[in-house]
């Protein structure tokens, strides 16, 4: 069933589990993340950045479908816009039929990252989307540790930031980063930070680049208050790596059958992440079919 994000991290955060969004920019990706879950009885939350959504994910033609499997889907699908910069791209994206939308206004100052969410907000609620922020500065993995004190969300300021703007979820920068790091780093989250944060916010939060990050700190993150985990980087891996096995296998693997084999790739790789974060088995067909899950 195709939900708002709103009510799968609500219930995410009331059972402190975590939920995957993955990034996906076509019909296989989209496929692969919805057939997890439905076997894991997991929810789910399908992404794409406006960047995505120009070169690959084109909406005309991908969401019609997307929607579609979301729709037919046993379990809870979250159609989300990740990265939203743009008033024009967050309106577009919510008379898609987008469920959620993504402002990124972290990189403005911080009066005009709340008047940019408030607007969101203001234009989201009234058509039942729900809206999510971003508060401190996510980096790029290449830089490493590159990042210095006051790129990690304040506490004091997220309370402030929450309580003007109304948004629904908010993505907090405790260490992690966009893309793939070096090889051998692996990043050191602020969970002291992020305890506090949860304490005062007592909302959903979001981890952006969870790639990469590692199964202990995707559990303690989990564990210390995260309900949203963005995953594009290791997603891609999954199907690169579930071509070079087949090609391995047989060099003479056609055009289809590497498409299949990714998919495959991606799809046991996404079940195996809903276990480590703790969203398998949240939900059941009879909660579906009595509505008592909804």
């Amino acid at each position: 069933m195709l939900v708002s994000m709103k009510a799968i991290l609500d219930d995410a955060n009331e059972n402190y589990y975590g939920v995957m969004a993955m990034n996906s920019i076509n019909i296989e990706m989209v496929r692969a993340g919805i057939e997890a879950a439905t076997e894991e009885c997991s929810p789910i939350i399908i992404q794409m950045g406006p960047g995505q959504i120009a070169k690959h994910a084109h909406l005309d033609e991908m969401l019609p479908v997307v929607k579609e499997l979301a729709e037919k889907a046993p379990v809870p699908v979250a159609l989300n816009l990740d990265h939203g910069s743009k008033l024009e791209d967050e309106v577009r994206a919510i008379q898609a039929g987008f469920t959620n939308v993504m402002i990124d206004a972290s990189a403005l100052p911080y009066e005009e990252n709340i008047q940019k969410t408030k607007t969101i907000v203001s234009l989201a609620h009234p058509m039942g989307v729900s809206v999510e922020a971003e508060l401190g500065h996510v980096g790029q993995a290449a830089d490493g540790d590159g990042r210095t004190d006051d790129m990690y969300t304040n506490v004091e300021q997220a309370k402030d930031f929450v309580e003007r703007t109304g948004c629904d979820a908010l993505a907090v920068a405790i260490g992690t980063a966009h893309g793939k790091y070096p090889e051998g780093y692996v990043p050191q989250l602020d969970f002291d930070r992020l305890k506090e944060l949860k304490d005062a916010l007592k909302m959903p939060l979001v981890l952006h680049g969870g790639s990469g990050s590692g199964e202990e700190n995707l559990k303690k993150a989990v564990a210390g208050g995260i309900n949203k985990i963005n995953v594009c980087t290791d997603a891609f891996q999954a199907g690169k790596e579930g071509m070079l096995a087949l090609l391995e296998e047989n060099p003479k693997a056609d055009f289809l059958a590497l498409q299949m084999a990714a998919e495959a790739s991606i799809k046991k790789f996404v079940k195996d992440y809903m276990h480590i974060i703790g969203s398998n088995g949240r939900y059941t067909y009879a909660e579906y079919e009595s509505g008592s899950k909804e």
